[in-house]
């Protein structure tokens, strides 16, 4: 009977490990991780399939300018032949009118038809603006990319600084561990009280629940990085890269930077260039347009359904020029014209202010990542002096030279310079992404 216990709980377990070897491991770094999103997120692959989509346009406004070829093939079966009323003279039926049914009950038709556009300038201008628009959706789809670089850069290097968080948390809990050990010590021994043994157990558990709600932040973190990228939640994501205090440096702050560097101002460039093109396509409808029709067909008549009836076909062939001269629209093309001129100056507009704009994200971002790297300078000064603090004050405690108050403010010092130096490491970093993104050079 325990045997058979044993095995059927041993059923769930062995499967449970089979499906957690079967779940994929990631150990990315930062540019595998980018490039990961670039791959499977949502957002980049719906930019790709506007590109796609646009690509599919232009294969239509190509198709315009290529020949329409058109076959036909038809049957009229009339029950009652039509009659035709002709004047009795005909007959030698004076002052009378006799009526005639001409025609025979099948009449069939087998053709193709050809229309080649020789000229039409709106047509011309689409087959000139197919790369434009082709330019447009993918520089749409780099800024998606980009946004999506930004965000995972800034998630990237907040859960590394949750697991440096971690690892310090670790250490105080090490530290205070040891400390409630010799507090006790001390109390049996007589050099302490149980207030003091009372306290480190409470500034343990306070420890431990400061983990386990970093613990939680970082898992929650973890679940927000995967679905942005794309990446199947059941697997598991491992962050391969460090981060080190010299990295966050390396941007080197200056006022050299250009507007075509920024992506959005490549954007509006290539609207521009649409806008443009929209322009001359509206003055186009002006010129006249020229096309070249031609069709061959064979027609049956035959009282009898049958198309394989011999001499019952009869070819016509043509060849025709069809020219359209516009003379007046009540002002629609003209109307069209102003139309797409005031869009282009919008598009005008939208680049002076977009100028201003990253002139200001510039300015804004140098000004925040400057008071971000000394801000961090001084609370890693501040965290370390702490420490040097906390263990000065334990060693005088456990020598019994201090007392307990001492230490508990020691130690809350710490905790808080390292909170801060923790919040000043992240805000450094995402300003430091913010200050790349706003140069271009992310």
């Amino acid at each position: 009977m325990n045997q058979t216990l044993s095995r059927l709980w041993g059923i769930p377990l062995l499967l449970l490990v089979l499906n957690l070897r079967a779940q994929p491991i990631h150990d990315l770094t930062l540019a595998q991780t980018i490039d990961y999103s670039t791959k499977n997120s949502v957002l980049v692959k719906n930019a790709l399939l506007d590109y796609r989509i646009q690509e599919q346009s232009n294969r239509a406004t190509t198709s315009q300018a290529l020949p329409q070829i058109t076959g036909n093939l038809g049957v009229t079966d009339y029950v009652q032949i039509p009659t035709t009323v002709l004047p009795g003279e005909f007959f030698g039926q004076p002052g009378k009118f006799v009526p005639v049914k001409f025609g025979t009950q099948y009449n069939s038709t087998a053709g193709v038809t050809l229309t080649q556009i020789l000229f039409d300038g709106q047509v011309f201008v689409g087959l000139q603006a197919r790369q434009a628009s082709l330019d447009f959706y993918k520089k749409r789809q780099e800024i998606t990319e980009q946004m999506l670089r930004a965000n995972i850069t800034k998630i990237y290097y907040q859960l590394l600084v949750g697991k440096w968080q971690i690892d310090q948390i670790d250490a105080n809990i090490a530290n205070q561990q040891a400390l409630l050990h010799n507090s006790t010590e001390m109390f049996k021994n007589g050099f302490a009280e149980q207030l003091d043994v009372d306290k480190a157990n409470v500034q343990l558990a306070n420890l431990e629940t400061e983990k386990i709600q970093v613990e939680y932040q970082l898992s929650n973190g973890y679940l927000g990085l995967k679905v942005l990228m794309g990446m199947p939640v059941k697997d598991s994501l491992h962050l391969s890269d460090t981060l080190t205090y010299d990295m966050i440096r390396d941007a080197v702050l200056g006022d050299d930077y250009k507007y075509t560097d920024r992506r959005d101002y490549q954007l509006l460039q290539i609207n521009r260039q649409l806008n443009e093109f929209n322009i001359k396509r509206y003055k186009k409808e002006y010129i006249p347009t020229v096309k070249l029709n031609a069709n061959y067909s064979q027609n049956q008549y035959t009282n009898d359904f049958n198309w394989g009836q011999k001499m019952s076909w009869f070819p016509t062939t043509y060849v025709g020029l069809a020219i359209s001269v516009p003379i007046f629209d009540g002002f629609y093309k003209a109307a069209n014209v102003r139309q797409a001129r005031l869009q282009l100056q919008q598009t005008v507009n939208n680049m002076d202010s977009l100028k201003n704009r990253i002139d200001n994200d510039v300015r804004e971002t140098q000004l925040r990542f400057t008071a971000a790297l000394a801000t961090l300078d001084y609370q890693k000064k501040n965290m370390d002096l702490s420490a040097k603090v906390y263990a000065q004050t334990r060693k005088k405690y456990e020598q019994g030279l201090g007392s307990n108050l001492e230490i508990t403010t020691a130690f809350n010092d710490q905790r808080v310079a390292q909170s801060n130096y923790f919040n000043a490491l992240y805000n450094a970093i995402a300003a430091r992404v913010d200050y790349l993104n706003a140069i271009g050079k992310l």
